[in-house]
């Protein structure tokens, strides 16, 4: 049962139709936020998840991370609803398997593909939304989804890992412009347990969880926790990442 310590809050969280994003919008809900849920194509499932959180208010609202007249309306139905945007968690993204070494599969056509899905997609997000950000009376919060990927060059891919990174640099310069009206996180997990990374399958996954401190592979949940900590509790970070890895990067 959540303490309801969001209630009212407006969030928005853009990939919510699946893995942290949905798991995000449920731990928001519980906490008494009304959450638009994002998504590009998962409809349905972005239906079916906004039928089952709890509170009312919620609504589902396409947004493909390239295609700025969708950011524009959602902006825009915001405004008309609300006038303000407490939240905004920037989840949706995308990658793919490809050995580091692999430089034919990585053409610069698809390295620009990763990069626009993880930072350009969130930026064009952000700046669409930032005036609803700061019309909620300076306790506004972006939530980037990055990766430990970002600061350890080993994930998914190369573009993945630059992509990250750049995202995390992309969050500590908007804390700084839009601080103190808005601050900016990101959360940073390891590799999740869902079928985010094609090719990789939960054996895998599992048995170099195991390797880790904690010994276990990092949930949908745990990491939706994290994002909603950001929201909740840590009221004077900014500009910084918040690990929540089980120790994979120790």
């Amino acid at each position: 049962m959540g303490t309801r310590i969001l209630e009212d809050k407006i969030v928005l969280i853009t990939g919510a139709s699946s893995g942290i994003g949905a798991e995000s919008a449920i731990a928001f809900a519980a906490e008494g936020a009304k959450v638009v849920v994002g998504y590009h194509r998962g409809q349905e499932r972005a239906e079916q998840l906004v039928s089952q959180l709890p509170g009312t208010g919620h609504w589902a609202a396409p947004s493909a991370l390239e295609d700025g007249q969708s950011h524009a309306r959602l902006a825009a139905r915001l405004q008309e609803a609300w006038g303000r945007l407490d939240v905004l968690v920037n989840s949706a993204g995308y990658t793919r398997k490809v050995a580091h070494a692999d430089l034919d599969t990585m053409t610069p056509a698809l390295f620009n593909e990763v990069l626009l899905a993880n930072v350009g997609g969130p930026y064009a997000v952000t700046r669409s939304l930032i005036p609803l950000l700061r019309a909620a009376g300076g306790d506004a919060v972006v939530v980037n989804v990055s990766s430990v990927s970002a600061f350890t060059g080993s994930g998914s891919n190369l573009a993945y890992c630059a992509a990250k990174a750049a995202l995390d640099t992309l969050t500590k310069s908007l804390a700084r412009a839009f601080g103190p009206d808005v601050r900016f996180l990101s959360v940073s997990p390891a590799a999740v347990d869902t079928g985010f990374v094609e090719g990789r399958s939960r054996e895998e996954l599992l048995a170099k969880a195991k390797k880790t401190p904690l010994g276990r592979a990092v949930s949908p949940a745990d990491v939706a926790q994290a994002i909603l900590a950001c929201a909740t509790h840590l009221r004077t970070a900014t500009g910084t990442r918040i690990v929540s890895d089980g120790g994979h990067t120790l």
